[in-house]
């Protein structure tokens, strides 16, 4: 199993081309699933969740290929085309789910298109409990007959399904997304109230408009779509990814570098601005991206609380906690999207951070150092949090199960090394 190893104390500096964001470009490929003509995805991260969808894909039928690279070459993304001429199979697999929770976005274009899905109940990582309630419940309120059936979810719509008003008990990208698609083929008027508001969840509400959906109130929560008898295919490009771009802008600033993000578009990640601000970090606006620095000050504490969009993002808690482990004085974390997404805590403590968890916040104490040790990756972002904490640790780190990072981050060692970072993977 593949590992890291970090030798600290680097700062980061040079530039850095932001990917595809991983979050909008999986939905918009199970929206190839909605139309029987080509649609073309630009800027699609070459990652192991992109691989997971289109090998899900290919069995349902689709024709999945490589289209070349962005013409910006580099790390500017891939293009593929997708072409589902027929469906041939509306099963989605136990083998192929289990790997990714955002396979089971193919429910809602499936039952869409052919008035029937049976799809496994979907795998991931463990932070916490996502159940796909909300998703069942919302395809039920546009008249499907739906069920869990030996671990797969099972919906019929024998007729076709009908638009409806769907109130989200909670804010869910991902049901958002599932009933997004599959309204766009419904018949009449659906309306998703508490709806997510999330910039993927507009890239793909986006896309599906190009393809001849007639969506409206796109970045608010409540979305308008006007179902239509069939959707065509389009040419899209998937917008750079946020998560990416600010956990950089981290990098930067826990090593005291000085980095700018090409393709980083400040308004994405407005809430992390923000909190990077308050500890000291410049981020200013450059030609093709961002630009993210040290103000010439040590890291200051800053509260955070994870909301959804446009709050400060779950998926950058672990990678502020980091940061927070370095900085003058105490920050508290507060995590309100997921209930077990402290696992890197006792990870970032091997390396010498202050923390304390009760209930749902964490206490950090910054400390004057970090030091380098073994640690071990229990999720996606929590592997990045290591990454980061071992770019300003002194000494040698060694991050193990690593897979999790190839499931969200392109290029990641490379990316870092190109800007000075001693950092190499260690293949075993």
């Amino acid at each position: 199993m593949d590992k890291i190893r970090i030798r600290g104390g680097q700062p980061l500096r040079g530039s850095i081309q932001i990917s595809g964001a991983k979050n909008a470009a999986l939905p918009l490929l199970a929206a190839s699933l909605l139309t029987d003509e080509t649609l073309t995805l630009r800027n699609l991260p070459h990652l192991d969740d992109i691989a997971t969808m289109t090998h899900l894909l290919a069995q349902h039928g689709t024709e999945v290929s490589m289209a070349g690279d962005h013409p910006g070459g580099g790390h500017m993304g891939h293009v593929l085309d997708l072409r589902t001429a027929k469906v041939s199979r509306t099963e989605a697999p136990y083998d192929i789910v289990r790997k990714m929770r955002a396979s089971v976005l193919v429910l809602g274009p499936l039952l869409a298109r052919c008035h029937q899905a049976r799809v496994s109940l979907p795998g991931g990582c463990a932070i916490g409990t996502r159940p796909v309630d909300m998703h069942m419940r919302g395809l039920a309120a546009l008249g499907a007959e739906i069920a869990l059936d030996d671990g797969y979810i099972a919906a019929r719509a024998p007729g076709g399904l009908r638009g409806g008003v769907v109130v989200f008990p909670r804010v869910s990208v991902g049901a958002t997304e599932n009933l997004l698609m599959a309204a766009a083929l419904a018949k009449g008027e659906t309306v998703l109230e508490n709806a997510a508001r999330e910039p993927e969840v507009g890239d793909l509400a986006n896309c599906l408009n190009r393809m001849g959906a007639r969506i409206e109130g796109i970045g608010t929560d409540t979305l308008r779509i006007q179902g239509v008898t069939r959707l065509s295919g389009a040419d899209y490009t998937v917008l750079p990814d946020r998560i990416e771009t600010a956990t950089f802008a981290i990098g930067a600033a826990i090593t005291g570098g000085d980095l700018t993000l090409l393709g980083g578009r400040p308004e994405l990640i407005e809430a992390a601005v923000a909190s990077l601000g308050q500890a000291n970090v410049g981020i200013e606006p450059v030609a093709g991206g961002i630009r993210v620095f040290r103000n010439g000050t040590g890291v200051a504490s800053v509260d955070v609380t994870t909301e959804p969009y446009p709050g400060f993002p779950t998926d950058l808690q672990a990678q502020m906690m980091a940061l927070m482990s370095v900085a003058d004085g105490a920050a508290m974390i507060t995590e309100t999207i997921f209930e077990n997404r402290f696992m890197h805590v006792p990870e970032l403590v091997r390396m010498g951070a202050d923390i304390t968890v009760k209930g749902a916040t964490a206490m950090v104490r910054g400390s004057t150092g970090l030091h380098g040790a073994p640690v071990m990756a229990t999720d996606l972002r929590a592997s990045v949090s290591l990454v980061l904490a071992g770019l300003a640790a002194e000494g040698e780190t060694v991050v193990n199960r690593v897979y999790h990072l190839d499931r969200g981050y392109e290029r990641l060692e490379e990316k870092l090394m190109g800007c000075g970072a001693d950092i190499a993977r260690l293949i075993e």
